[in-house]
């Protein structure tokens, strides 16, 4: 038998559900990931060309979460009506209009309402895989599953670090733009022609239902338990390595750009190989009689200790401070499982992205706040003051902290 049926039936999921659901959804979504930092590593050239200040550079990357979160309470009813195949693959197309768009730029303007559309094309990329999951694996690989798939967006990240900058020298930062616009549509085709459809159990609702079923949701406060901690930790983490990272390697720490890429390649590794391994080691945790909310809740406090010698901007360990930051950040996607088994079927698409909206509004604020208190400070020579990232990195650490804290009181629950 070939070795990778032999992985997936180690882990009690069928092969031939993983080629034609699970991979048509992993490829839109390595483009979300690959989208959603790629700014960090051509950050200098698009300051250079549009002689952009920090604010404008923060709601310029900050626009992609912008219409992302804007556009996850329309998608979850329109994925719990229409399913996640139709929903994904029309969205890829306007992220990759979105991207023909970015290439062609010639202003400012042009530049945020090309990555707002490339932000509204790939935000089905994680939520309409979910929706996906649940219409067709059973409930408990969903964790594994979610980590799979995070997992392959990490590899998106990684193919946005260091490989980009390889490239850049001789294609320049349109023309890679104008390569991803055929690669969303390409991604669009595969969801299409080859997700096969299945029967949505929301599909009988009608739409005042399906949005009062959106507002229950909201009024839950162990929803809100669950779902903050997601929300600032993902959110902090999607803003710093999604651009303030990059910068902060050069201006605090002293590398030249080829260096501060190959540390986001590396805290970008790092999240890969934990994604990869949350649903194992939430298996082996589980038999130990250790629930999927321990793993959460130790996953968070992890995450917020390893963001204080970072927020102090110290020297030593860095590699390894970046790399447990990273892994241990990735135990926050176990609450789109979590916050699934509080409400029914038919309900879980706008569950997850009841939850998204939250995180992307967060990371909206934080990548374009971040910039805002930067921008407090008079920058020299094209590097802003530490003391600046000090002052932004500590109130990115006390979210997190006061957010893992609260988690420590939610209790286990299902629908």
């Amino acid at each position: 038998m070939p070795t990778i049926s032999r992985f997936f039936m180690a882990a009690r999921v069928p092969a031939n559900l993983i080629l034609v659901v699970f991979a048509p959804f992993a490829a839109g979504y390595y483009l979300s990931y690959f989208y959603r930092y790629i700014n960090a590593v051509i950050a200098k050239d698009l300051v250079r060309d549009f002689a952009l200040a920090p604010s404008d550079l923060g709601w310029l990357t900050s626009a992609y979460f912008l219409s992302f979160a804007l556009f996850q309470i329309p998608l979850g009813v329109l994925l719990d009506r229409f399913g996640p195949r139709r929903c994904a693959a029309t969205l890829m197309c306007v992220a990759g209009l979105g991207a023909l768009l970015f290439g062609l730029a010639r202003d400012l303007a042009t530049l945020s309402a090309a990555r707002a559309l490339i932000g509204l094309g790939v935000s089905a990329g994680l939520m309409g895989s979910i929706k996906a999951f649940t219409l067709w694996f059973p409930r408990e690989r969903q964790t594994m599953l979610t980590g799979w798939m995070i997992g392959v967006g990490s590899i998106g990240t990684l193919s946005a670090t260091a490989p980009v900058e390889l490239i850049l020298g001789p294609l320049g930062w349109r023309a890679l733009f104008f390569g991803l616009a055929a690669l969303s549509v390409g991604a669009a085709l595969l969801i299409f022609l080859i997700v096969p459809e299945r029967e949505v159990p929301g599909r009988g609702e009608s739409w005042g239902e399906q949005f009062a079923a959106v507002r229950r949701i909201y009024a839950r406060l162990d929803f809100w338990r669950l779902a903050l901690p997601l929300v600032v930790s993902q959110g902090a983490f999607q803003a710093l390595q999604g651009l303030w990272f990059a910068p902060w390697l050069t201006d605090v720490q002293g590398m030249d750009r080829r260096a501060a890429a190959d540390a986001l390649f590396i805290s970008a590794f790092a999240y890969l190989v934990a994604s990869m391994a949350l649903g194992k080691v939430a298996d082996l945790l589980g038999r130990r009689g250790i629930s999927q909310l321990r793993l959460y809740q130790g996953g968070m406090l992890v995450t917020a200790a390893a963001f204080v010698p970072i927020a102090l901007g110290l020297h030593h360990g860095l590699f390894v401070v970046l790399s447990i930051f990273a892994a241990a950040s990735i135990a926050a996607v176990i609450a789109y499982t979590l916050v699934t088994q509080l409400v029914p079927a038919a309900q879980t698409g706008r569950a997850t992205t009841a939850s998204n909206v939250l995180l992307f509004a967060a990371s909206f604020a934080f990548q374009w706040g971040v910039g805002a208190v930067l921008g407090l400070w008079p920058a020299s020579g094209g590097r802003y003051d530490p003391e600046a990232y000090r002052a932004a990195f500590g109130i990115l650490l006390a979210a997190q902290a006061a957010a893992a804290a609260w988690l420590l009181t939610a209790r286990e629950g299902r629908a």
